[in-house]
């Protein structure tokens, strides 16, 4: 019997402007909205892919994850899914603090949580249960995933087989993954 090898073709975004990402803040689990800029971000990222045949849409259960592709995406009758793995970092008691704190912590919180949060090792062992997940759901189909730094990161870990000390040490660009990117993860 030949082995099936399942693929997903999946398009990253990460969520558009929060207050928070105006005033240079690291929300981590704190739910908070988009900024007026955001909610115009959000309406031209559904036109970004209104040529692609997309199957679904997940994004982080964060407000400011969902509320992009409910705008982005809600009118094209699309299942959209809000999903807790694909959440930011908890960044811990360094949630709120400013984000050149948090760019210089991360490299130093692969292994090692934020203190009373997450470290990356956490972030991507969340992001690889979800992956399995929707890889299972959707054999085949076309989905765009919606997020944070930290889903990105899983996305990168499992999908781009980059190392995590790598991952960790690339400046942050706020920006999507080039449309097109697609890759096969294997399930077990």
């Amino acid at each position: 019997m030949k082995d099936y090898v399942q693929m997903l073709t999946l398009f990253y975004s990460p969520h558009a402007t929060s207050v928070d990402n105006e005033a240079r803040r690291a929300s981590g689990y704190v739910d908070v909205p988009l900024s007026e800029a955001g909610l115009q971000q959000a309406r031209l990222r559904g036109e970004q892919y209104a040529q692609e045949a997309l199957d679904a849409v997940y994004s982080s259960d964060l407000q400011r994850a969902w509320r992009t592709s409910e705008i982005a995406f809600g009118e094209r009758g699309l299942p959209l899914y809000r999903d807790a793995r694909l959440r930011e970092f908890d960044y811990g008691d360094m949630t709120q603090h400013p984000i050149e704190q948090i760019d210089e912590e991360i490299p130093r919180r692969i292994v090692e949580p934020f203190p009373n949060g997450e470290s990356a090792v956490m972030v991507v062992q969340r992001m690889g249960t979800f992956l399995r997940d929707v890889l299972r759901d959707h054999d085949g189909k076309i989905i765009v995933v919606i997020g944070h730094r930290a889903t990105r990161y899983g996305l990168l870990y499992w999908c781009g087989n980059t190392p995590l000390a790598e991952i960790v040490h690339a400046p942050w660009e706020w920006r999507d993954i080039p449309s097109g990117a697609t890759n096969s993860i294997p399930t077990t």
